[in-house]
């Protein structure tokens, strides 16, 4: 991309990127023929993760600080997964676009089969208006990415009940455990001022610490999952004789 095409992405202006860029908040672009930056999927996702970072009131400084703690070559896949635990602590919040503004932020022509694909994905709503959608920002950029995965709808959609039912009885039982188990004796404890402040402090930092919980749980759950399913080419009969 280049910083123009950036900017529309990523929904700022380029004054903003670069301003970004001096700050040290985004990595330099690689530069390409012509002396022309060129920007990847690691610099769009980073600008939505400053964006985020940014709507819950932190300063730059902060941000910077934010940053300098993330691995050198952290990738974009992972710079969205700290948007989604970010953007978690906060209630879901969808912007009106038309037809013509989300092509810009997609940075693709959106045909009315990705359309479907994206409204089956969550990604956006359909309006009164067939031109204007409800747009979720968060997951947009994921969503477009995913409209290249040679994926049937069907299988989208399926794919999205499992997520929905497994995510809905995870929620349901952790509940119930919060209710029994710490809200129950919290009630007969509530006389006393340090059982107030630890449940406060528990109830302010509950949201975030479970979704990074669940979704620790199940990158990995699903790292063995495909491990399992899908060994590496070198780990058949002949590479185990070898061993």
């Amino acid at each position: 991309m280049t910083i123009d095409e950036l900017a529309a992405r990523a929904g700022v202006t380029v004054r903003t990127v670069r301003f970004y860029g001096t700050r040290g908040l985004l990595p330099p672009p690689q530069i390409g023929p012509r002396r022309v930056g060129r920007y990847g999927p690691e610099h769009l996702s980073r600008l939505a993760l400053i964006e985020e970072l940014q709507h819950h009131g932190m300063t730059l400084a902060a941000i910077e600080r934010y940053l300098q703690q993330l691995p050198d070559e952290i990738s974009a896949h992972d710079l969205a997964i700290h948007r989604a635990l970010v953007a978690s602590w906060t209630p879901d919040v969808a912007e009106e676009a038309g037809r013509d503004q989300l092509e810009r932020r997609a940075g693709r022509a959106l045909a009315d089969e990705d359309i479907d694909r994206l409204a089956a994905m969550d990604v956006l709503e359909r309006t009164a208006d067939p031109d204007v959608f409800r747009v979720d920002p968060a997951i947009l950029h994921l969503g477009v990415r995913l409209l290249d995965v040679p994926i049937s709808l069907e299988t989208v959609l399926s794919a999205r009940t499992v997520v929905l039912d497994h995510a809905r009885a995870a929620a349901r039982e952790l509940s119930r455990l919060f209710r029994d188990e710490v809200w129950g004796p919290y009630r007969e404890r509530e006389s006393d001022p340090e059982q107030v402040a630890a449940m406060k402090s528990l109830s302010a930092h509950m949201q975030p610490m479970v979704v990074q919980a669940l979704v620790t749980a199940f990158q990995r759950s699903l790292r063995e999952e495909l491990r399992a399913g899908y060994p590496p080419a070198d780990s058949g009969p002949r590479a185990r004789e070898t061993e």
